[in-house]
């Protein structure tokens, strides 16, 4: 006869749970990491920081949020699952910034990640340079895209949408 009792079983259930979920987290968290200061060498602004991870939703203003950057924060109890972030990104040289929503989500080797009302694509893990570019690409490309539009829907007699699911701000000069 085994001493175990069901509550064993459920905190071993819960243990593993946990541990799943706590590797999720640094995963995503890596591959964000990467993609805030790789993407920000992209796009060869001189001598700034020029993207930081910030949250996802409500308000933020363009400055590191570490953990903060992330919608498990604050959960309590990790949640295993799909994890968004924000890239805040500097758009012109007079400091207007804008916010990427970006979901990650582990499955396997790999992470598939989303770039809200935009396309989804996969990075095989563990990371590499050559596929991080074509991230950095990517993003670039997506910003590049929706600005040209919103542009030209102007020039044509409309002003389109919000689509893409960002807004701007403007910081202050240091």
């Amino acid at each position: 006869m085994s001493d175990r009792t069901r509550f064993d079983d459920l905190a071993d259930a819960a243990e593993r749970y946990g541990g799943c979920s706590l590797d999720n987290y640094a995963v995503i968290r890596s591959v964000a990491e990467n993609i805030s200061t790789g993407f920000c060498r992209f796009l060869g602004a001189e001598g700034e920081v020029c993207v930081h991870l910030v949250p996802p939703q409500g308000e933020w203003s363009p400055r590191p949020y570490r953990s903060g950057a992330f919608s498990v924060s604050g959960k309590g109890f990790l949640p295993l699952g799909a994890i968004a972030f924000g890239l805040a990104v500097k758009v012109s040289r007079t400091g207007d910034w804008t916010r990427l929503v970006l979901t990650c989500a582990k499955k396997g080797h790999h992470v598939e990640m989303a770039i809200a009302n935009g396309p989804v694509f996969d990075l095989d893990l563990p990371l590499g340079e050559e596929p991080l570019r074509g991230v950095y690409g990517r993003l670039h490309a997506h910003l590049v895209a929706w600005f040209s539009d919103q542009a030209d829907l102007y020039e044509n007699g409309d002003y389109g949408g919000r689509s893409i699911g960002f807004e701007l701000i403007h910081a202050e000069q240091d």
